[in-house]
């Protein structure tokens, strides 16, 4: 067990204990040894066996015992006991947006509330508005967060849905009866919402290879079995469906449930002008939906299904009938970027706002990726509940990631920190100086605390674009994927005005954001304004959002041309001096 693991059960003691209403001192010690746990340089494993945990700060004799005992054992009683003493409902409604182990301590106390159901009618009832701290706003907002809950629960972020679904295809791969599989549907279109996760493989023995799905890892009950066709829950809530095809029917069958829908509709209607039949199981020459193997167009691929219907490959982010159609029919689709492009980040943080790395540990991991470079750029002062840096702060910490590039480059790497900061838009100027912004090598501009109000929201961020020492807007719509809706803002506006000044666009790439949207950057990058394609790192493995990042990217049709971060590091320099 990792010292990250062990910090999120540390964290989760303190929020049972919270719901328990035990001594908030008691809840502070195990949030504080969750910092102090995530804060390591080394395995926490390392320091168990050596019986160093004493030397951690806040780390009594208890504490110590359960730490060693989940990291030795993978189990902790303590923390089991607590979780089964918790009614499971209020652990429900630590998902509700705005309510807090606090709040539902109070809910429990005051009116008995144990459950989102029991929530839900109280609050219709107009119990929840007339206790103390709560009111008729607060209220409204509980019940339209519960609605929101229900409608995302058969929901899944894009960063889950793969996590549950490459090991499962890399088994099938493995698997003998296997000829050839994939993932399909919106997974394969890299959507950054999905419902479920779609299998399709060809095989000469299907029952066989139904089986063997059905009994992955990780699959906690079999919801329907048939010979081809099978369907399971994973962990986490998800669906996954297995269809399984001959050889013949697979790049037909993979077509079609790769979807989308609007672009399949369209693909039948080419083949239908053709003359053709086009649907799951083949290409045919009739005038008919058949499935007559003796009518059917033979295709090795989906290459070739496109190519019957005059069209070149299109890639599998691109079928939305967004515009592919009049592109593949010119050979017109751009070379779309690939992960692997890109060279660095300009969005990122470290311990001295709310990031869990030191700048060393960032420096270092970075280079060993295979990086060439890695903007700092934690919060501005305004945002206090991040730890903001103020001028001091900052300058400091430019200092210090001077002394670090210098030591790097004795050594010979070709890696390189740079200096910057998020800084915050508030309501009438930037939260650091125009004089302080000069001096930074790489400035995110980012709104954390908006308005109600649309012209507002682009007044604001209209007034940073304009500013020359910004580089880049950052999260432009606010929004947290299943969880909070974008923030009114005419990005229009913003897009036109970003085209004006040649200010940059970020597509934050935390699966929570995918933000801006990819629907919005074929007319920016029509426009010219160049992406930013930022992981918003807060961890070390936050580095590898960057790879969902591009795949967004590649469905808003962005190329290595668009994003700036593609750039190696010297000619990204530049870029940020000009």
């Amino acid at each position: 067990m990792d010292k990250q693991e062990v910090a999120g059960i540390l964290l989760e003691i303190g929020i049972l204990l919270e719901l328990k209403g035990e001594n908030p001192f008691k809840t502070r010690a195990y949030q504080n040894a969750a910092r102090s746990v995530e804060n390591l340089s080394e395995p926490i494993q390392t320091i168990v066996e050596e019986g160093r945990l004493g030397e951690i700060k806040g780390f009594g004799e208890a504490l110590q015992q359960k730490v060693a005992e989940l990291v030795e054992t993978g189990r902790m009683k303590y923390y089991e006991e607590l979780k089964a003493s918790i009614p499971s409902g209020l652990m429900s409604m630590l998902e509700i947006p705005g309510l807090g182990p606090k709040r539902i301590v109070t809910l429990r106390k005051k009116l008995g509330i144990e459950s989102v159901e029991a929530l839900e009618q109280a609050c219709k009832e107009g119990k929840v508005a007339e206790l103390d701290g709560f009111g008729d706003k607060s209220q409204a907002k509980i019940l339209d967060g519960i609605e929101r809950s229900r409608l995302y629960a058969s929901k899944h972020l894009l960063s889950e849905a793969l996590l549950a679904a490459e090991p499962i295809l890399e088994n099938l791969r493995a698997h003998p009866g296997v000829l050839r599989c994939s993932i399909a549907g919106s997974l394969r279109r890299w959507k950054e919402v999905v419902g479920d996760v779609d299998f399709l493989a060809s095989s000469r023995t299907p029952v066989e290879v139904i089986d063997f799905f059905t009994r992955q890892p990780g699959i906690l009950s079999v919801i329907a079995k048939g010979e081809t066709k099978a369907s399971v829950l994973l962990d986490g809530g998800i669906q996954a469906d297995l269809r399984v095809v001959s050889d013949q029917e697979y790049p037909f069958a993979l077509a079609y449930f790769t979807g989308s829908k609007e672009h399949n509709i369209l693909m039948r209607q080419r083949a239908i002008a053709r003359g053709l039949r086009l649907n799951e199981y083949g290409l045919f020459e009739s005038k008919e939906e058949t499935r007559d193997p003796k009518r059917l167009v033979a295709c090795q691929d989906e290459e070739a299904i496109f190519a019957r219907l005059g069209l070149t490959y299109v890639p599998p982010e691109l079928r939305e009938d967004h515009g592919e159609f009049e592109a593949a029919e010119k050979g017109e689709l751009p070379r779309l970027l690939e992960w692997t492009d890109l060279k660095g980040s300009l969005h990122n943080h470290s311990t001295w706002s709310d990031g869990h790395q030191t700048l060393e540990e960032i420096a270092r991991s970075m280079q060993e990726l295979g990086f060439g470079y890695w903007a700092i750029t934690d919060h501005s002062k305004s945002s206090f509940q991040a730890n903001g840096l103020d001028v001091a702060r900052l300058r400091r910490q430019g200092v210090e990631i001077a002394e670090i590039n210098r030591r790097l480059q004795d050594e010979g790497c070709g890696f390189r920190l740079l200096a910057g900061s998020e800084v915050d838009i508030l309501k009438d100027r930037l939260d650091f100086d125009d004089d302080v912004l000069e001096e930074l090598e790489v400035v995110v501009a980012s709104l954390h605390v908006p308005s109600k109000n649309e012209a507002e929201n682009t007044k604001r961020i209209l007034r940073a674009v304009e500013n020359p020492h910004v580089h880049m807007i950052g999260h432009l719509t606010g929004r947290l994927l299943l969880g909070r809706e974008p923030y009114p803002v005419n990005q229009q506006a913003i897009i036109d005005a970003c085209a004006e000044t040649g200010t940059w666009i970020e597509l934050n790439c935390n699966p929570r954001r995918f933000d801006l949207d990819w629907r919005q950057w074929p007319q920016a990058r029509s426009k010219g304004v160049k992406c930013v394609i930022n992981p918003d790192a807060h961890r070390f493995e936050h580095a590898g959002f960057l790879r969902l990042g591009a795949g967004v990217a590649r469905k808003g049709w962005l190329t290595t041309r668009d994003v700036m971060n593609t750039l190696p590091l010297e000619t990204l320099v530049k870029q940020l001096r000009s």
